[in-house]
């Protein structure tokens, strides 16, 4: 149960709510770091929060016999115990982002190692800057002299550092809150600065999530035999014939992958890893700890979209449907596992990896109902759930991009998903079926002609020996603006929207015989989009404004209402596609009319209800910044809610937790619309 909490609550701007002492503290970046570590070590690592303590103060004597003292900005004690410095059993030092790790007064050396010499149990110790982990261990050697040696992480709740090195350990972390965007960024960072690849680091992280991916699916045929290959020894990384014996283990399963049924389709052969060894074993070592396919869809979206968003937005200007706009389409068009499914301008795969989710929630449910929360989350990557997955993406999710980098990067989005094997393909949407390579195109069909026999709907498809006429669902955000118009006559001659307009005396738009000097490619994408379509298939898609309210389009427009039933419109605030565009665009909703809806039509006038909604608040200002809900004053509310998670434990069991927060909402209009919109549908709706 959620409730609003009361007014003396309330949050000034650029305050955050401390996890674990429900104290207000300033939003700096230290303190977002340490609030990430307070979630990490909880939920991730299994340590209680009442076992947790922050800006706790450790005491010493230096070597001329003068007592110091030093805040350390987390620690955990011994379990149940109580909070005295000789029940330390781990040391969190926290540093603003721009403090480096051999910083004389800042730095590893200078504050965890000194913290951790006077903490009688405190054997395993962490000092980060945000972009940087460093985990040290006190160790003691046959003489008594201690020594503080490099480790790539630091055991859990009740775990040993043995434990870590255990290549049969296969219960991974499940990555918390901002836990996988930092390791990617992390890992993108350090391929970019330290192994001289600035304009190939994405592509070498990716190689690595691949065979990461690779590897973790392999527990689906392996059972309890699963033994992992894609790990690094806890020290490892650190000496170069570990590096070395790291690197090779690594690339081992790349060459594997590449012959894998899944992945040959992403590769051509011939490509390789080129990290250094010690920069392999750092990366891997970083992806290593996190189980990827356990991790929920959000949290690897965010984590993977962060990073190959910026970098082929760098490259050729691309730029992704934020995920609460994909949400709000797949939600509002609610499909199942018997929907084909198209996006024709793919892109990184965002809506088709939304829709997997939404339909692997589904599956889940109905396999397992009588499970909520947690219980029910864990089996989203079951065997049995998983299965059922894994053949509706290979017959019934599809992807189409122009860009060929981004095949392989929206099947990479798929796999993530947890299995999800897509059919991406390098076509143009546009000028389908003509203008592409015929091996694509015989591809295309050849995996739609099993998808329809197995379905057995093909009764209900056009009977092109093609893409067209074949899918239920349409989610896509098409390319748009003036700057990138359809000049080829040989494509634009395809469409009735790719030629001239006029109205007659009667008032209705005929087509003229005399073809566009250029169309903007939204326009003719939603005549492509009505081809892909069944007869009745609906579509969610992205449009500029400019189509659905300037004098000079009221052609589309008539063309779209006579070719579909409008389900629905909901316009976007301008914030939408902010910081990367300024554009003003609105969603909208179709379904393909049938010959009889057609027919109908010319016979009578149309009348029925169409949902529609404004979408005010998007959940981000102009800028790209959070907004939250706020009340009358201005002031961000805070809510009071119980959360619930499991922690892995190591003899396999699963322990099921739960702490009270005190959170902001972020404030978007889209998850209340999409409700709405279900309520319209249901005739609960006033």
């Amino acid at each position: 149960m959620e409730q609003e909490l009361s007014e003396d609550l309330i949050l000034e701007d650029n305050q955050i709510i401390c996890l674990l002492t429900t104290h207000h503290k300033t939003s700096t970046s230290k303190e977002v770091t340490l609030q990430s570590l307070i979630r990490m070590l909880s939920e991730e690592y299994g340590f209680a929060l009442q076992d947790m303590e922050r800006d706790y103060k450790v005491t010493g004597v230096d070597e001329y016999g003068k007592n110091w003292s030093r805040k350390v900005e987390l620690v955990v004690f011994e379990k149940d115990a109580t909070h005295i410095q000789d029940n330390i059993i781990r040391i969190c030092i926290v540093q603003g982002e721009k403090t480096k790790e051999n910083d004389r007064k800042n730095g590893v050396r200078a504050t965890l190692e000194n913290a951790m010499s006077v903490c009688e149990h405190g054997f395993f110790g962490l000092w980060t800057n945000g972009a940087v982990y460093h985990f040290l261990h006190r160790e003691t050697d046959s003489f008594g002299n201690e020594n503080y040696v490099d480790i790539a992480d630091f055991p859990g709740e009740g775990e040993t550092l043995e434990d870590l090195d255990r290549n049969d350990r296969t219960l991974l972390r499940n990555p918390a809150g901002d836990s996988l965007v930092r390791v990617f960024r992390r890992c993108h960072d350090y391929i970019y600065g330290n192994e001289g690849m600035k304009k190939t680091a994405f592509w070498e992280l990716l190689n690595l999530i691949f065979c990461k991916i690779y590897d973790e699916r392999r527990r689906f045929k392996s059972g309890d035999s699963y033994r992992r290959k894609f790990w690094v020894g806890v020290k490892e990384q650190y000496t170069e014939a570990g590096a070395a014996k790291a690197a090779e283990r690594i690339k081992k399963i790349f060459e594997e992958l590449k012959t894998d049924d899944l992945f040959s389709e992403v590769f051509d052969g011939n490509e390789r890893i080129n990290l250094s060894d010690r920069g392999l074993a750092f990366v891997a070592s970083e992806l290593a700890r996190y189980s990827f396919l356990d991790a929920s869809v959000d949290v690897k979206g965010m984590a993977y979209e962060t990073i190959v968003s910026n970098t082929l937005k760098q490259e050729a200007g691309q730029f992704f449907t934020p995920r609460n706009i994909i949400k709000c389409m797949v939600e509002m068009l609610d499909p199942n596992e018997h929907h084909r499914i198209l996006d024709p301008a793919a892109g990184s795969g965002g809506f088709l990896v939304v829709a997997l989710d939404h339909v692997r929630k589904k599956i889940a449910r109905e396999l397992f109902p009588n499970l909520s929360g947690p219980w029910l989350e864990e089996k989203y990557n079951s065997r049995e759930v998983n299965a059922r997955v894994k053949t509706y993406a290979e017959r019934k999710l599809f992807g189409f991009d122009f860009d060929p980098d981004l095949k392989k990067a929206a099947r990479m989005n798929m796999v993530m998903s947890g299995d999800g094997h897509a059919n991406i393909f390098h076509v143009n949407s546009m000028s389908y079926p003509s203008g592409d390579k015929r091996y694509e195109l015989e591809n295309i069909w050849d995996n739609l002609k099993d998808s329809i026999e197995v379905s057995g709907d093909r009764e209900t498809c056009e009977p092109w020996l093609d893409a067209r006429g074949k899918f239920d669902i349409i989610f896509t955000n098409p390319p748009f603006g003036a700057k990138i118009p359809i000049d080829d006559p040989a494509i634009l001659e395809q469409y009735e929207l790719g030629y001239n307009w006029k109205k007659d005396d009667l008032g209705r738009w005929t087509k003229e015989n005399r073809l566009q000097s250029s169309q903007p490619p939204e326009i003719l994408f939603i005549e492509a989009c009505h081809r892909f379509l069944k007869p009745g298939g609906r579509m969610a898609i992205v449009l500029p404004d400019g189509i659905l309210g300037n004098p000079n389009t009221e052609y589309v427009r008539a063309w779209i209402l006579s070719k579909f039933r409008l389900l629905a419109s909901v316009d976007l605030a301008v914030e939408a596609f902010l910081p990367q565009v300024g554009v003003q665009a609105s969603l909208l909703f179709l379904q393909r009319k049938t010959e009889k809806d057609i027919q109908i039509a010319r016979e009578q006038d149309e009348d029925y209800e169409v949902f529609m909604a404004i979408a005010e608040k998007l959940s981000k200002d102009r800028r790209g910044n959070p907004i939250y809900l706020r009340d009358e004053d201005g002031a961000e509310l805070t809510f009071e809610e119980t959360v619930e998670y499991l922690i892995a434990k190591k003899d396999g069991r699963k322990e099921l937790r739960s702490r009270t927060e005190k959170n902001r909402r972020l404030d978007d209009d889209l998850p209340r619309i999409a409700e709405a919109y279900r309520q319209f549908l249901n005739g609960e709706l006033n």
